[in-house]
């Protein structure tokens, strides 16, 4: 039975990741966008006033709230509410993934004095070396960068007839 289930705990493990890795593909943006153009002094510098541990307690927050919404989108996926279970877990991962790369951004020197957390922080970042680095995740890296220049060309067209016709009716 242990055989069985180690491969299965690793193929779960790797669907995680990459489920992580694809969302924070679109959250990172979003987390810049926001860092940009909402100006919050006063919070970003309470944070940044913080000490390592109450710094780490901050970070797990959004983690500890918003990581149940998975299970929660699957209850709902399997009783038959696939647009309600959709719906749930792309809005919770991207709010969970977005709050997440804020506090980063703003404590990650000081969570990196944490030993653990370096520690840990350091076998994501291997894992997720080893995932970006296998022709899968190159072939889906193609695939999306073939798709957005696909739809930044037909945005493009769009635009163009909309302002040639809105300039032959003046």
């Amino acid at each position: 039975m242990k055989r069985i289930l180690k491969p299965v705990t690793y193929v779960l493990a790797a669907i995680y990741f990459l489920v992580d890795a694809v969302f924070m593909a679109v959250a990172r943006p979003m987390a810049r966008w926001i860092g940009r153009h909402f100006e919050f002094k006063w919070l970003r510098a309470w944070i940044r006033s913080l000490s390592p541990y109450p710094s780490l307690a901050l970070f797990s927050v959004p983690v500890i709230i918003l990581e149940p919404i998975k299970p929660v989108a699957a209850y709902l996926a399997a009783t038959g509410q696939v647009v309600s279970a959709a719906v749930t877990f792309i809005v919770g991962e991207l709010l969970k993934l977005v709050l997440v790369e804020r506090l980063f951004h703003l404590t990650r020197d000081k969570l990196m004095r944490i030993p653990a957390f370096a520690w840990a922080y350091g076998k994501f970042s291997e894992v997720k070396a080893w995932l970006q680095a296998t022709e899968a995740w190159r072939a889906v890296r193609a695939l999306s960068r073939a798709a957005r220049d696909t739809v930044a060309r037909a945005r493009a067209r769009l635009v163009g007839r909309f302002s040639r016709l809105v300039t032959s009716r003046d």
